[in-house]
């Protein structure tokens, strides 16, 4: 496992092991958890304007009775 060091002042680490404590994780765990959401939220919102990008291209709707359908199958 890797070790990743990070400076912060003092009044942000003591914030950062109380909401780390209030939460019942560890700090490690809190840093991983959200980088790890900030990286999916980003991947999310490139694919989501990808598809918006996409869509305007080539406007389609389908019902959604149809996607039921096409998602049955």
């Amino acid at each position: 496992m890797t070790v990743v060091s990070l400076r912060i002042d003092t009044q942000e680490e003591q914030l950062i092991k109380e909401y780390a404590k209030a939460n019942n994780i560890s700090v490690s765990a809190l840093f991983r958890n959200a980088v790890l959401e900030k990286i999916e939220d980003e991947i999310d919102l490139s694919l989501y304007n990808q598809a918006m990008s996409e869509h305007k291209e080539d406007p389609k709707s389908i019902s959604f009775e149809d996607m039921l359908k096409e998602l049955a199958d």
